[in-house]
């Protein structure tokens, strides 16, 4: 099969069929063997309904329905699992984004060898309120991530070879950073193409501002698991060993400083009244417990499944 199109969607009832007819224009003018995977993300529309219909009337179309809303990283993590096309594509069921985008996509993928191809709206049909995060948030992933030629990286239209789909584990919100999860997996040939962004036509948008604050903090943990996810050790060991030798040459410092003022005849007054000895000793607890914590992590790490999970790409 040459393409598998995931939709992952919530209350778009009123998009799906003509969304569909969109899908099947162009896959039957370019003569691509296809199927188009609606994942129903627990909608209280008739969504499903619709879905069925299509289904019935139309071979390619396949779905899966999830009891509730579990968001957009579940239905996508699913319908990579469902996918069986050589190039998969990803795109919203609002009417967004443009089929038409589909076999320039395609195209890089199988002649030009991406793993994967990022869409960029660089003609957005949202307000100032969406538009300027967006270019915060984005300017910051690039700096994260090191990925320095994509401007959107929560577009939801997206070309993979089939290999990246089979290969990255979509979890939580991560959606935003699949070309990030790509790039952890060894799949470092990342492009990007402008493409067309259309005004919503149906219904209302699903996303809230509070988005842009997960987006930062799942970048955050992110990075963080992709650098010291296998050793933790390495982080809070060294943390903690620091904080531990700061607050235990403090104390030291403290001490010989009495010891010295005793020694000398000079006024002096008890350890334990003085303010940097409890400083001190706080460091010192708080780098054992770092430490600790580092140790802790690194039982838990030697013990996972996903320890030795390494990317082979062919083997003789």
């Amino acid at each position: 099969m040459d393409i598998s199109v995931i939709v992952p969607l919530y209350n778009e009832a009123e998009s799906l069929p003509e969304l569909h007819a969109w899908i099947q224009r162009v896959m039957e003018e370019n003569g691509f063997s296809y199927e188009i995977i609606f994942v129903n993300d627990g909608s209280t529309d008739g969504s499903w309904q619709v879905i069925e219909d299509l289904a019935a009337r139309f071979s390619e179309v396949k779905g899966i329905k999830f009891r509730r809303n579990y968001g957009k990283s579940p239905a996508l993590f699913c319908g990579f699992r469902r996918a069986e096309g050589d190039v998969v594509i990803t795109m919203d069921a609002d009417l967004q984004d443009s089929p038409d985008e589909i076999p320039e996509l395609r195209r890089m993928i199988v002649e030009d060898g991406y793993d994967l191809v990022s869409g960029y709206k660089q003609k957005r049909y949202d307000p100032l309120s969406k538009t300027i995060p967006t270019k915060l948030f984005n300017a910051t992933a690039r700096k994260v991530s090191g990925i320095k030629n994509l401007h959107d990286f929560n577009c939801g239209l997206k070309a993979y070879r089939r290999d990246v789909v089979k290969n990255i584990e979509v979890y939580g919100e991560m959606h935003r950073y699949i070309p990030y999860l790509a790039k952890e997996a060894g799949f470092t040939k990342i492009g990007e193409k402008v493409v067309h962004h259309q005004a919503r036509k149906y219904g209302s948008t699903k996303f809230g501002l509070d988005r842009f604050v997960n987006g930062y903090l799942d970048l955050l943990s992110l990075w963080f698991l992709s650098r010291f996810g296998l050793k933790p050790m390495h982080v809070f060991g060294l943390l903690g060993s620091l904080m531990f030798i700061l607050g235990f040459i403090a104390v030291l410092i403290v001490g010989f400083g009495k010891l010295y003022a005793m020694s000398a005849g000079l006024p002096y007054r008890l350890v334990t009244d003085s303010p940097y000895f409890f400083i001190a000793l706080t460091m010192m607890i708080l780098g054992t417990q770092l430490f600790v914590a580092g140790f802790l992590g690194e039982l838990i790490s030697r013990n996972s499944n996903l320890r030795n999970n390494y990317q082979i790409e062919k083997e003789l």
